[in-house]
């Protein structure tokens, strides 16, 4: 993943008193990235055939290309990611992590931002794309907030802690 685009949020989330988790789809260290350069590795806190949405007030999905695309090829992590939304919890999906959320089935009706490269493959799977800071949308059964690159980092957060419940 990106590194600034795991790390920001997860200090964001800390700064209003919240408790942020790492999932991933092994135990372990999860390898960040600073765009192609390797970055810190983190150790994840349980894997996504274990954790529960149950456990959380909302889902984080930092981007980069190539952990978006790794995880819309696991079934356990498309499975994790769509049980947010069955379960109407705020999911917030920043640059090129979108494709998760097209492989999950999720963004149809709705209106996303992204790197600007998902633009067509949103458009396909039924999405609006808008070429914005930070999109929310309110459209189904939970809040979607979305974001097109680490430069949208301020808002992205701001919009991920607008919509979480106050401790």
């Amino acid at each position: 993943m990106e590194q600034v685009e795991l790390t920001e949020p997860w200090e964001a989330v800390e700064e209003a008193g919240g408790l942020p988790g790492l999932i991933s789809t092994q135990s372990g260290r999860v390898q960040a990235y600073d765009h192609l350069d390797k970055g810190d590795s983190f150790t994840a806190d349980s894997t996504v055939n274990v954790a529960s949405p149950s456990d959380f007030d909302a889902l984080v999905l930092p981007g980069g290309v190539a952990n978006p695309d790794y995880l819309r090829t696991q079934p356990e992590a498309v499975a994790f990611v769509r049980a947010f939304f069955d379960t109407g919890k705020p999911v917030a999906a920043i640059c090129h992590a979108p494709w998760v959320l097209i492989e999950a089935g999720v963004v149809s009706g709705r209106t996303l931002t992204s790197w600007p490269s998902l633009r067509t493959d949103l458009a396909n799977a039924g999405a609006t794309w808008t070429d914005i800071e930070v999109q929310v949308c309110d459209a189904g059964p939970n809040r979607l907030i979305t974001s097109r690159k680490p430069d949208d980092l301020k808002a992205f957060c701001q919009a991920l802690l607008s919509g979480l419940p106050r401790r």
